[in-house]
């Protein structure tokens, strides 16, 4: 290949060229979200290494004392004592699990943002196999309305991913079939 046909088919790759229609922006603005929240993952898990659980069941126990005064049967407060007061027994495996789910998902995202190749397949692989772990943690563990939210917004992306490989693929394609 030379050095005219490289430019050639640098102009044409789809991981350069964005559409811009209403897949390519519901796909960057779901993994904006989906950065943010590895990186609100990397800092749980670093704060779950570096405070205890005590102090984290104090604080709980102080942000949820006036809500529970009025209200001593509240949803909300009741499942954040109950996660905290639980800590003393998950605390390392929360945290390992937020720091790998996070770094995977910054490593992911930024692949799927640049439209990298091979992020897709890593994207598969770990939306898949985090999906079926979170699905058998909610069914056969523990069910938890934010993690069932979590578990939604990564099937979305799964889908919005895959709708967003075929198209590359077929972009890709074409742009083969175009070259000599």
């Amino acid at each position: 290949m030379s050095r005219g046909d490289d430019e050639a088919a640098e102009e044409t790759d789809p991981k350069v060229t964005r559409r811009g229609d209403a897949l390519d922006t519901t796909f960057d603005i779901t993994l904006a979200f989906k950065g943010l929240d590895g990186i609100f993952e990397l800092i749980g898990g670093v704060l779950l290494l570096i405070i205890s659980p005590d102090s984290i069941d104090d604080f709980a126990r102080w942000l949820t004392l006036n809500e529970l005064s009025l209200s001593p049967h509240d949803f909300f407060a009741r499942h954040v004592l109950h996660f905290t007061g639980d800590l003393n027994k998950t605390q390392l495996f929360g945290a390992l699990y937020l720091l790998i789910h996070g770094v995977a998902k910054l490593i992911v995202v930024v692949g799927l943002y640049r439209r990298e190749h091979w992020s897709y397949y890593v994207a598969f692989v770990f939306l898949g196999g985090f999906g079926i772990y979170q699905l058998y943690r909610l069914i056969f563990v523990h069910f938890s309305i934010l993690l069932t939210l979590l578990t939604i917004f990564d099937a979305v992306i799964l889908v919005l991913t895959t709708l967003e490989f075929r198209r590359m693929r077929a972009a890709r394609a074409a742009a083969m079939a175009g070259a000599p």
